[in-house]
Order: structure tokens, then C-alpha cells, then sequence
């Protein structure tokens, strides 16, 4: 009997270290998230069996004339007028077992587009790496839940 409670104990004390990052679904990505640097939030949506995101606030939305920040940066110049509130950064990932991959992420302030995953620390925290190439080569972004 006190072997059976000690199983029982250990099963109950697994259980809880192993936390929600080990249980993540494929939607448990949906919603806002606050980008680290705090002058974004970007929504995470799923069209098809695809997640996309695209910037829904700005800290500073306007530029220094007083209208909407646009791609100024954007390598097509057909792109460069549009406006940065509303535009898709992340596109085409994938959940595979714990981690949506196989997307790419857009840096509107250098205009270039990245190899990305992202993977939850826990419910509330996004870790978000672009790279170059391979995974190696990239930085990692906390983004933090807002909805």
C-alpha cells in the first residue's frame, strides 16, 4: 500500500512539471501578442490548417507628419506605400508536435523576410525566432499574451 501511494504521489508530481508547454495544441497560439520591444501587438489566426499574423496596434502608428507609418522599407516598390497597421508578418507556419514552423516572418523596419518558428514557453509566452538559413543564425523574440 505505502508503495502504491508513493507511485501515485510521483505520477501526480510528473504531471505537474511537465506543464502547459508539453500539452500545447496547435490553436493554443491564436490571439494578440505583445512583441518584446512593446510597440506592437500582433493577432495569430489560422486560415485553413495555416497560422498568419498581422500587426493590429501600434505603439506610435503615425509618422512624424502626423499619417500612417507605411513599408517605406519594403524591397517592392509597389508595397512601400502601405500601411504598416494591418500588415501580415508571419505566414504559412505549420504545427508539427510542440511548435509551429515553416513560416516565414516580415521585419517591416529593414523590409526583409525570415526563415521562422515559434514555439510557447507557457500560455502566456511566445518564443518567436527568425534566422537565416538555418536556426543557428537568428534571433529570438519573447512575444507575451494580450488576449
Amino acid at each position: 500500500m505505502k508503495l502504491l501511494k508513493s507511485i501515485l504521489l510521483i505520477a501526480i508530481a510528473f504531471s505537474f512539471s511537465t506543464g502547459s508547454k508539453a500539452n500545447a495544441g496547435p490553436d493554443d497560439v491564436l490571439g494578440i501578442w505583445l512583441n518584446s520591444t512593446g510597440k506592437g501587438q500582433i493577432q495569430i489566426f489560422k486560415q485553413g490548417n495555416a497560422y498568419f499574423g498581422k500587426l493590429v496596434w501600434l505603439k506610435e502608428p503615425n509618422n512624424e507628419a502626423g499619417k500612417p507609418k507605411t513599408d517605406k522599407n519594403n524591397p517592392d516598390n509597389n508595397l512601400k506605400s502601405k500601411p504598416i497597421l494591418g500588415l501580415q508578418i508571419l505566414k504559412d507556419f505549420q504545427f508539427d508536435k510542440d511548435e509551429w514552423n515553416g513560416g516565414k516572418i516580415y521585419d517591416p523596419e529593414n523590409g526583409k523576410e525570415y526563415k521562422c518558428y515559434m514555439k510557447m514557453k507557457d500560455a502566456n509566452t511566445l518564443m518567436v525566432r527568425g534566422y537565416i538559413g538555418i536556426s543557428l543564425v537568428g534571433r529570438t523574440d519573447t512575444w507575451t499574451r494580450i488576449k
